[in-house]
């Protein structure tokens, strides 16, 4: 059987007069589905038995459920949360004064094989459809009132995965999230990641998208960014530049830079005066992320020295540069984890 959640607006009109129904159950049922997160016919206590029967005998629910749960020393929380098909994915809660972050996934495993990043070594396995992003959103706000008292405030979209390369499926679960009619969360709550698909910025940009976008560069460097990220091969710096030039005139919004200090490897003053010029084309946050060391890595944390020298290179720039601090380091839920066994050697 069908997802219930897999069909359109209109295919449930006509199944529900196909079956004597009035049409305006569609939007109870939607109702149900997409702003009070139901996982099962049954929560649906406004419609009738009869329907209800009829909908379980033609449609199912193919719900995520949380598999595992660890709670670090900080409180971040972090989830394995397990599909119908058995494919799992991460998701993490962080909490902070008067907030909760919820970090989403939006594919199983990867396929950019970034060089520092745990994920990249799984390969890619499959995308997350709209429905099951909106279950990590569902089951992890659930988990946030119970252990935090609190609802999740703000989403990123940093967990597992690269979003732009599943396109469809994250702009229908952003128009869910943040739909008045559905969830309606303010865009401004929301944050996309990005490797840096340039196809993807440029139709973000002709949507004239109004979530925040964050660019995982790590790197302005064309040499370097290729060799701790291939995704630069088809996405070259020079054209990612001006694609968030196209994505700034398009949505005159401000751009999120990441950028994860590797230590001997992207971390020198010249390192920083590229990352300037690479920015300057357009307003942007600059995010330094410290890279969390595990004992076989092959990259290792820049020492305080060379990472204060690097954000004074910025900051004489007029960059605006925040050091993002990692949490959920002793429950493996921070940013920065390598797998890689190989990586061609890199200092600058």
């Amino acid at each position: 059987m069908n997802d219930i959640r897999y069909i359109g607006y209109d295919p449930l009109v006509t199944f529900l007069r196909e079956n004597g129904e009035k049409p305006f159950r569609a939007k109870q049922i939607w109702t149900w589905l997409w702003k009070r997160g139901a996982g099962s016919f049954d929560e649906m206590t406004d419609l009738s038995v009869a329907l209800r029967t009829k909908l379980q005998e033609n449609f199912t629910f193919h719900r995520a459920e949380i598999a595992e749960e660890a709670r670090s020393s900080d409180k971040t929380t972090k989830f394995l949360l397990k599909f119908h098909d058995g494919k799992m994915v991460e998701g993490v809660l962080i909490p902070s004064k008067e907030r909760v972050t919820a970090c989403l996934s939006t594919q199983v495993g990867c396929p950019l094989h970034c060089a520092f990043c745990a994920t990249g070594t799984m390969g890619f396995i499959r995308n997350l459809h709209y429905s099951e992003v909106i279950d990590e959103y569902v089951l992890l706000n659930n988990r946030a009132q119970e252990i935090y008292n609190q609802h999740i405030t703000n989403i990123v979209f940093m967990g597992m995965g690269e979003p732009l390369l599943n396109f469809d499926n994250m702009m229908t679960a952003i128009s869910i999230l943040t739909g008045k009619d559905y969830f309606a969360l303010s865009p401004t709550r929301i944050t996309l990641s990005t490797a840096g698909i340039i196809k993807g910025i440029k139709a973000l940009a002709d949507r004239g998208f109004r979530c925040g976008l964050a660019i995982s560069l790590h790197s302005a460097d064309p040499n370097v960014r290729n060799q701790i990220m291939p995704v630069t091969e088809g996405n070259p710096l020079h054209d990612l530049q001006a694609a968030l030039a196209y994505y700034h005139q398009k949505t005159d919004e401000r751009i999120t830079i990441e950028y994860l200090l590797l230590s001997k490897v992207n971390d020198s003053e010249k390192a920083a005066e590229q990352l300037a010029r690479f920015c300057r084309p357009f307003p942007v946050k600059i995010n330094i992320i410290e890279y969390n060391s595990t004992p076989d890595s092959l990259f290792h944390k820049s020492d305080p020295t060379r990472r204060n020298a690097f954000i004074a290179v910025l900051e004489r720039c007029n960059m605006v540069v925040n050091i993002r601090q990692s949490k959920g380091q002793d429950i493996a839920a921070a940013c920065g984890q390598l797998m890689r066994k190989t990586v061609k050697s890199l200092e600058i």
